[in-house]
């Protein structure tokens, strides 16, 4: 057995190990065939799940009035749209409070269940900016919470009847 120095360890190698292009065989026919079959499973598989990703009207906003609609989707805070109604959630009295001016809201911690539990409430600060400086035409209190890895955050916030 010789050791690394005497079977030439030490010395530079000047060429790779690896083939180069040149050295490389040409794909054959079966082998091309297996790489499209391949990128067609792929691409049918991404076809089949993606419905499932997509939103779905199952109908709960058949009865909405369409300027109350329109309205809703046009809803701006300074942090920017609030998106839609859908979007937004209302709270009952209990869950918002103001205070000197400021609101403070409760909303779950999660936006997603956590094995079917019951949601823990967070108390939330509203930022001015999110503070939707228009009249209530709805009449109860709305916000629209964004969640992230940072937790939840206001995006708008609509007083209702109880300022």
């Amino acid at each position: 057995m010789s050791n690394w120095i005497d079977s030439g360890g030490d010395e530079p190698h000047l060429y790779s190990v690896r083939p180069t292009i040149c050295e490389t065989q040409r794909q054959t026919g079966a082998t091309r065939w297996r790489s499209a079959a391949s990128l067609a499973c792929a691409l049918a598989l991404i076809a089949l799940a993606a419905p499932f990703g997509h939103a779905r009207d199952r109908g709960q906003f058949v009865n909405t009035n369409a300027d109350l609609k329109a309205w809703f989707d046009g809803l701006r805070s300074g942090k920017g749209p609030c998106c839609s109604d859908a979007d937004g959630s209302a709270l009952s009295d209990t869950d918002w409070e103001s205070k000197d001016g400021h609101y403070r809201v409760r909303v779950p911690r999660y936006d997603y269940a956590i094995d079917g539990k019951q949601q823990e409430l967070v108390w939330v600060d509203v930022p001015e900016e999110a503070v939707i400086a228009e009249p209530n035409r709805v009449g109860r209190t709305m916000v629209w919470p964004i969640y992230g890895y940072a937790g939840v955050a206001i995006r708008c916030f609509m007083p209702g009847s109880m300022t």
